[in-house]
């Protein structure tokens, strides 16, 4: 089980994502805005009203912070 994290700077529902995932000892890779990719690019990605972090699980979008968070508890996995 594979998760990406698509975040910004100063952020602090993306902080709590990467805790979460850290805490339940899940790997992940991270992803910046700024760095890895441009806002452009991320609307393109997940459309105009997606908000931050967004969360994938193996290349399906679980969403943002609270529904990943959510997804880990009812899967056990926190």
């Amino acid at each position: 089980m594979n998760f990406t994290v698509y975040s910004k700077n100063g952020c602090p529902y993306c902080t709590k994502v990467k805790q979460v995932l850290q805490l339940a000892e899940l790997p992940f890779v991270e992803y910046k805005q700024g760095t890895d990719f441009t806002k452009e690019e991320f609307i393109s990605e997940f459309g105009e009203g997606a908000t931050y972090p967004r969360v994938l699980k193996n290349e399906e979008v679980l969403g943002g912070c609270t529904e990943t968070v959510k997804y880990l508890r009812e899967n056990k996995l926190v």
